[in-house]
């Protein structure tokens, strides 16, 4: 009797300690010490740029340091590994959601699941521009969706691991163009190569082809994003341009583990909008880096990045993709 006793108060307690790791008091009291955040890119990317604003901040608020950890490579799984085994709610993960939302469809098995990921908040959302060589003659998508169909298979594009390219493939599929596809596991190299004009059509972050644009060797023709871009608000969106298809947005933000609690996810976020929302250099420094300040909370960056989930599995369907790795 005095055993089962003992159980039962072991038991009361363990429902006690998780009530209150999941009460509100719990998560104000966060964080107790430095918080890590795990970025898949490396140093000096627009991801990366942001992340160690928002660290900076943040840790002013809460009195406590922000570390940013870049763990570039293995098409993000290196950096999502390391994020998942930590199990730790001072461990977050920083990233762009197209760096995983294909991974079902690549990988015959991962060594982590979707809701390892528990989204905490988005900061921003990635400028996504269809750039090709200044010296193509097409001025539009139009343009181009013509000289794909009147010249079958001669032009190349270039396709990098990760959502944006199921999203073009599929894209071409659709419109019943039929384009080649030039694989690359480094994006810099596939923006030189357009540059250089031995491909002709790249769909890429803004921030990997701008110093191209810059120098005048290639030129935009629309975003794949849902709004247009601060920066270019000239350029046409793929649906404005008639190409509905190719919209797609990228999503960047904070990942908590999946022991986190909805209470502390709450939290963080709150405190992410209250620095992003006090600091206007925030906002001025994501533009320059090819994003577009884009604030949400768990439930609406969750419900987001369910929205890519269901377009990665539409274009592999429509692909015919199975995962072979």
């Amino acid at each position: 009797m005095f055993a089962i006793r003992r159980l039962l108060a072991a038991a009361a307690l363990g429902v006690l300690a998780v009530a209150s790791a999941l009460s509100p008091a719990a998560a104000q009291n966060w964080p107790q010490r430095a918080v890590k955040f795990i970025v898949p890119l490396g140093a000096g990317s627009g991801v990366d740029i942001g992340t160690r604003l928002f660290a900076d901040k943040l840790s002013k608020r809460w009195n406590q340091p922000g570390v940013v950890e870049n763990r570039p490579g293995g098409d993000a799984l290196v950096a999502i590994n390391s994020f998942v085994s930590a199990d730790d709610d001072h461990v977050l993960l920083a990233s762009p959601s197209s760096s995983f939302t294909h991974h079902p469809h690549v990988y015959k098995s991962l060594s982590y699941k979707p809701s390892d990921l528990q989204p905490i908040a988005r900061v921003s959302n990635t400028i996504l521009v269809v750039a090709v060589p200044a010296n193509l003659p097409v001025k539009s998508m139009a343009d181009l969706a013509a000289m794909a169909k009147a010249e079958p298979g001669k032009l190349n594009w270039a396709g990098t691991t990760g959502a944006v390219d199921f999203v073009f493939a599929s894209f071409l599929k659709s419109a019943g163009l039929d384009m080649t596809k030039v694989p690359y596991r480094n994006p810099v190299e596939a923006s030189n190569d357009l540059a250089a004009e031995r491909i002709q059509v790249y769909a890429a972050a803004l921030a990997i082809v701008r110093p191209q644009l810059q120098a005048g060797k290639i030129k935009l023709i629309a975003v794949t994003n849902t709004t247009r871009a601060p920066t270019h608000p000239e350029l046409p969106t793929v649906k404005e341009a008639g190409f509905p298809d190719l919209t797609f947005d990228g999503l960047v933000g904070f990942f908590g583990p999946a022991s986190m609690s909805k209470e502390l996810r709450e939290h963080i976020a709150h405190d992410v909008r209250e620095v992003g929302t006090s600091d206007p250099n925030i906002e001025k420094q994501l533009t320059l880096t090819g994003q577009s300040f884009n604030l949400g909370g768990p439930a609406e960056f969750a419900a987001a990045i369910d929205d890519q989930r269901a377009r990665m599995a539409a274009a592999a369907k429509l692909l015919g993709i199975v995962p072979t790795q």
